[in-house]
């Protein structure tokens, strides 16, 4: 068989079989989602901001971008959709009571952050959402439980804790800072899947096509392109005939007037009404005052 003294290959030794495809640690996936800046893969340091796809990022982090978009290679792939620090929300966490010195140096063995409602650990088990206007940060479960009970007969759940939504809506209160805030509209949720992150990039498409665009700044002398415009300057009503010959006799009076009290080398400046001399090549072109 294999002529070495008792070594006999099998099918694994004579034949080579396809190298399975290697994949990707998801826990550890979930570790750089939650407790690391997406941005520059440092760890979550306050302050700590979040976009409209819920990706969490260092503040400073986002800053170096905007001023340098060179400033990390993938940056246009991972926050290209950020045009300034308006497109981004500072987000007020709550510390972990628990959290131990061995956890601050390793930000990867605990989350230095929970839900202010039910102290669960905001590590990527529990889905956590923020208010988009006041920022602040809460479980699912924990905002899911304070809002049906304090608005038990409302017919309209939130839309980023899974329950269907209607078009009527009344605002809730921030249970953390009292801030008004819709169901609908204003919760979003942090590191959603796939399918979630998908919707809220519609979502967020959709609300910056209603922005305003940005008007050029016309001359005030520029010609104007408005039929509007052009119909008003062409209703301006015109000077009768008759005005516009007092007006020129009232202009001749008032010019006889000033020439009459004018002295002798001034009026000579004008000229006596006495047909001018005929210039020569040598005074022709210049400036020449006849006495």
């Amino acid at each position: 068989m294999g002529n070495d003294g008792g070594s006999i290959p099998d099918r694994r030794d004579l034949v080579r079989t396809k190298a399975k495809a290697e994949q990707a640690d998801k826990a550890n996936q979930t570790r750089a989602r939650w407790f690391f800046c997406a941005l520059s893969k440092r760890p979550l340091q306050d302050p700590i901001v979040s976009c409209a796809l819920g990706k969490l990022y260092n503040k400073d982090s986002i800053i170096e971008f905007l001023i340098d978009k060179a400033a990390y290679g993938d940056g246009e792939k991972i926050c290209g959709h950020i045009r300034s620090l308006k497109d981004v929300k500072t987000l007020k966490l709550t510390p972990n009571p628990t959290l131990s010195s061995s956890a601050s140096s390793d930000p990867s063995s605990q989350s230095p952050f929970v839900c202010p409602l039910n102290l669960k650990e905001m590590n990527g088990v529990q889905p956590f959402v923020y208010i988009s206007t006041c920022g602040c940060v809460f479980s699912q479960a924990g905002l899911k439980t304070v809002v049906s009970a304090s608005s038990p007969k409302e017919k309209e759940p939130l839309s980023a804790l899974g329950e269907p939504a209607t078009h009527e809506q009344e605002l809730e209160l921030c249970p953390q800072c009292a801030t008004k805030f819709s169901r609908k509209d204003n919760v979003l949720m942090l590191n959603p899947p796939p399918e979630e992150e998908e919707c809220m990039r519609e979502k967020m498409n959709q609300q910056r096509s209603k922005e305003p665009t940005k008007k050029s700044k016309k001359r005030k002398n520029a010609p104007s392109d408005d039929p509007e415009a052009l119909s008003k300057k062409k209703a301006m009503p015109t000077m009768h005939p008759s005005m516009a010959a007092v007006s020129r006799a009232a202009l001749a009076m008032e010019e006889a007037k000033r020439k009459a009290t004018m002295s002798d080398a001034v009026k000579s400046l004008y000229g006596d009404g006495k047909p001018a001399r005929n210039e020569t090549f040598m005074t022709r072109g210049t400036f020449t005052r006849y006495a």
